[in-house]
């Protein structure tokens, strides 16, 4: 087996919440508002119900394959070459995928702190550190976010705590103004972020007690959609129908933290919360990216790819798009489809096809 590590489910857990979260919560917000407008607060409960559906879908698949992943089974389950091509398209989407995450890492750090900072310097510097922890293997990178994913916490309900006094209620009334319609059209940013859970199919396999990996998978799912919903509720207390004009809402919640005008100012926690949550989500992502191809080569091992990848993945960072506004056109439109068709429609046609070779013998 190429993987030797083995972490427990808790810590696929741990590790999936900051794959999830990490980009959401900056990003999210304003996506939704677009749609939902008071009701952005409730596209992320409805639109959790694709998180469920496709942590079941990964621990289904598992449990029919035991010991594979994604690219593994595909092969099995529809044959060498079309499972071939599957499996390539499944790595060309977690490619594509860490190099827009990548490049939205950069844009945040880029255009809030370091304004001056050339971006292939961000680019570079975030890619050589997941490298380095990526190589060391699955145990490492669930270990360092053993370390992270809790401070990251921590540090989501500390802001929300100071911003207590400076939020208002009432802007989330009346509530379903215009029907449920526009909450619904909210959820599709969401489903999104929710249908990156696929990227267990790449853990599951590695679990020491892999009877629990549905029970912490759902558990996770349902701390995102906590997460979400509530970052986006503080978002509509605090600035009402202004949020969809605001790129980052929770980095500009965080200006308006003043506690007897000595504590204030704390962009530099959500800085810290941004870096360690996407550290852990390029991580993921991109561990994902380089056990897989790894597999689909038949190679013995994994090391060997890892930083040629980060090479690509700066590239497709770069090809993400010409601007911030090119980036968040993409993420608010084709992204939503684009994720949902690899990460949830495909799962679907495998799981069926699986269930009716296994019917059959």
């Amino acid at each position: 087996m190429i993987e030797k590590g083995r972490i427990s489910a808790m810590q696929m857990a741990i590790l999936m919440y900051p794959a999830i979260i990490a980009t959401g919560v900056l990003i999210v917000p304003s996506l939704t508002a677009e749609n939902a407008g008071r009701d952005l607060w409730i596209s992320p409960i409805i639109g959790s119900s694709i998180g469920f559906l496709t942590v079941y879908l990964a621990y289904k698949l598992h449990q029919y394959y035991p010991g594979q992943t994604v690219i593994q089974y595909s092969e099995e389950i529809l044959g060498k070459p079309l499972g071939k091509a599957i499996g390539f398209l499944f790595l060309f989407l977690y490619l594509h995928l860490n190099g827009v995450i990548v490049r939205e890492y950069a844009e945040f750090v880029i255009g809030v702190f370091l304004l001056n900072t050339p971006m292939q310097v961000i680019y570079g510097t975030i890619i050589i550190v997941c490298a380095f922890a990526v190589r060391g293997g699955l145990e490492v990178v669930a270990r360092t976010a053993l370390i992270f994913v809790p401070v990251v916490t921590f540090l989501i309900f500390v802001l929300i705590v100071l911003l207590i006094n400076d939020l208002d209620p009432t802007n989330m009334l009346p509530v379903f103004e215009k029907g449920v319609t526009p909450a619904l059209k909210g959820s599709i940013a969401p489903q999104a972020w929710f249908s990156e859970f696929f990227v267990m199919s790449f853990l599951l396999p590695y679990l020491v007690d892999q009877e629990n990996g549905l029970k912490w998978g759902m558990t996770t799912a349902i701390f995102v959609m906590v997460t979400l919903s509530m970052t986006n509720l503080v978002a509509l207390f605090l600035f009402g129908d202004f949020v969809d004009s605001i790129l980052y809402p929770v980095m500009s919640a965080a200006r308006y933290v003043s506690v007897a005008e000595f504590f204030e100012h704390l962009e530099s926690v959500v800085m810290a919360l941004w870096v360690a949550g996407a550290f852990v989500k390029i991580c993921v992502f991109y561990y994902a990216l380089s056990l897989g191809t790894a597999q689909w080569l038949k190679l013995s091992e994994y090391k060997a790819v890892v930083l040629p990848f980060g090479f690509l993945i700066i590239i497709f960072a770069r090809w993400s798009g010409d601007n911030l506004a090119d980036l968040k056109d993409f993420l608010g439109t084709p992204a939503p489809w684009y994720l949902l068709t690899f990460q949830v429609a495909l799962p679907i046609l495998l799981i069926i096809i699986a269930f009716i070779k296994k019917r059959r013998a």
